[in-house]
């Protein structure tokens, strides 16, 4: 709510209205599920939030869309600012070690038992996609 009059005494039109987005999601999410939101519920919905900004800038780029590309870059900004902060590459790298050896893992056919111990290691601070790249790079 601070950032939402903030961003209005600001004359902030983006981050008002990406704030507002975020509210409603978290309300809806909230509604949703029947209960309060725990942090790990909020950080489910900031990173639903933040994918589908990141999905829309790949799609507005292949459209050509500059506009509308910058504008989905500043929501992006704004929505990124109220998670925690990412894993380094080798801080990734660390923590995907340390799930291989705990899920005992040896082969890609165990991928999959690594990426459960590993998701909730990593929930809202790394990028699925790099986690799961980096463990497909050291099993063998």
């Amino acid at each position: 709510m601070d950032d939402m009059k903030h961003a209005m005494k600001e004359h902030d039109k983006v981050k008002l209205n990406t704030v507002r987005l975020i509210k409603s999601a978290l309300m809806n999410e909230k509604i949703k599920l029947g209960h309060e939101l725990t942090p790990d519920d909020e950080l489910t919905v900031l990173n639903r939030e933040k994918k589908q900004r990141e999905e829309s800038i790949a799609e507005f780029q292949k459209g050509h869309r500059d506009d509308l590309v910058e504008q989905t870059k500043a929501e992006l900004a704004v929505v990124e600012a109220y998670m925690p902060k990412q894993l380094s590459k080798a801080e990734l790298d660390q923590i995907v070690q340390a799930a291989i050896a705990e899920s005992g893992a040896k082969t890609k056919a165990e991928f999959g038992k690594v990426m459960k111990v590993l998701m909730p290691k990593i929930k809202g601070r790394a990028d699925g996609k790099a986690a799961s790249a980096l463990v497909k790079e050291h099993l063998e």
